[in-house]
């Protein structure tokens, strides 16, 4: 049982290596010590008794001392990329209640009415608090938005022995600590994030943050990797796969780690006489990952893709079937996970609150996802059930996105449909039966952005004058022009 916050296990660290290099941005490096000093100074400016603390910024050094900073308060934090759609951004903060948003000037204009925080970049640490973590473990360490099958984004409530849990079982499995280098790619509204800033900030390794110019082509990536001196790349597989098959590979990775959608051999191949490779498994309602499986050394499976493996230390899975008994071995069902790894559910009420349901006195979150177990033990990963999709590893309710098309007032109809390419990628078409002739696509993707990250956004829109229908009244998939793409 995880008896400590996320705060106090960073606070260990920072006694146990105060002059450590904790983390570094293209700007400067801050060690353990001064980290958590400038998390003390921004810790201060907070209202007294915050609950929900949003956070609005550019990534680098000033992002990672601010969300210790609420951590230290004892407060959750609600994180977004100033580049979400502002109705987005202004809906998640609404709804988490927030006491406070930390930000910067550049961002002012996407709030409304929330108290602000100005944490510019380069800024030094001012008057720290000493003020004690107040939190509990079974406090909310943070709130991550996700796709909603109602058309709502819904928000992931994780609490502070959950993200506890999940590093320790990181530490355990990949040995992360000291000398190591981990690099921070990903967005901060994705659990990846997660996994890459407190595996690191609570071992005692570096933390390197990545800026804009360094992710916009492989080739710069590559070059920030070898210069900061990585170890650990944490990353969907498009990004193991740019890497693999970038034709020069980073010198000091010792670990790839591989998570979000399924990984093919293709994606690894040459990565692995290198380094370590894993391929990972979890939803974001159960912290960061629930699975984990070496690559190295095994066969992909007959569709080329690798299994997800076993449980992670403090999680457990079950194959069950739709009246949640176990299956037999081979044979599909719903992976459902339980553990200390599965959070307090969604903030607010959403129905998909029911996906988090009590099994024989085991509380379990039904993942959505149909797998099976192999013969040796490992489960495969087969697809989703429902209309959910994986796009650059971020996983959207087609649902969400037909919603909001369907409240365009130039559309009278739509249907979103998934399929993927020849590379076995997803990607999303949107069936829309257009109110007048005069629509125009540019206008309504401009509204649509909005509304929907662009991540989000379908990549073919196919004009319809009416959507098929089946016998029970409902959208005909089947009989929908198939939009290919190469």
């Amino acid at each position: 049982m995880i008896e400590e916050t996320v705060y106090q296990a960073f606070a260990q660290q920072v006694r146990a290596t105060p002059d450590a290099i904790a983390t570094k941005d293209e700007r400067r490096s801050m060690t353990y010590a001064e980290l958590d000093a400038f998390a003390g100074s921004i810790a201060s400016q907070l209202p007294d008794n915050s609950r929900f603390v949003g956070i609005v910024m550019d990534h680098g050094i000033e992002m990672i001392a601010s969300m210790l900073a609420v951590l230290k308060r004892g407060a959750a934090y609600v994180p977004a990329e100033p580049s979400f759609p502002i109705d987005r951004i202004r809906f998640m903060l609404t709804e988490a209640d927030v006491d406070a948003v930390i930000t910067q000037r550049a961002y002012d204009d996407l709030f409304q009415s929330a108290r602000r925080i100005f944490v510019e970049n380069g800024c030094e640490p001012a008057s720290a608090s000493d003020a004690a973590c107040v939190a509990r473990p079974d406090d909310l360490a943070y709130v991550l938005y996700t796709s909603g099958t109602t058309g709502t984004p819904k928000g992931v409530s994780v609490e502070n022995r959950n993200v506890v849990s999940y590093i320790d079982a990181f530490e355990r499995e990949f040995g992360i600590g000291a000398g190591d280098v981990m690099l921070q790619h990903s967005v901060c509204s994705f659990d990846i994030f997660v996994e890459e800033v407190f595996s690191a900030l609570l071992s005692g390794a570096t933390l390197a943050i990545a800026s804009e110019r360094a992710k916009a082509s492989t080739e710069a990536l590559i070059d920030y990797i070898e210069k900061e001196g990585v170890t650990i790349v944490d990353g969907f597989p498009y990004l193991i796969s740019d890497i693999n098959n970038s034709g020069r590979l980073p010198s000091r990775v010792r670990l790839y780690v591989s998570g979000g959608d399924v990984l093919r051999a293709s994606y690894c191949d040459k990565l692995l006489d290198h380094a370590l490779v894993y391929n990972t498994y979890g939803p974001s309602e159960t912290t960061c990952c629930a699975a984990y499986y070496r690559v190295n050394g095994a066969s992909p499976l007959s569709d080329g893709t690798y299994p997800i493996g076993t449980p992670v230390a403090c999680d457990d899975i079950a194959i069950l079937d739709k009246d949640l008994k176990p299956v037999p071995a081979g044979q599909v069902g719903e992976i459902c996970i339980s553990g200390a790894g599965v959070s307090r559910g969604y903030l607010g009420n959403h129905p998909e609150q029911a996906n988090f349901v009590d099994v024989n006195g085991t509380r379990m979150y039904r993942s959505g996802d149909l797998g099976y177990v192999l013969p040796d033990g490992d489960i495969a990963f087969l697809h989703r059930k429902d209309s959910q999709v994986m796009i650059d590893g971020r996983r959207i309710e087609c649902s969400e996105v037909e919603n909001v098309l369907v409240a365009d007032p130039e559309i009278v109809h739509a249907v979103v449909c998934d399929s993927r390419d020849e590379s076995d990628l997803s990607y999303m078409t949107a069936y829309i039966v257009p109110a007048t002739q005069d629509m125009r696509l540019s206008e309504l993707k401009r509204r649509l952005a909005r509304k929907l990250a662009p991540f989000m956004i379908p990549e073919f829109f196919v004009r319809m004058s009416e959507i098929p229908l089946n016998a029970n009244g409902k959208p005909d998939k089947e009989a929908l022009p198939i939009v290919l793409k190469a």
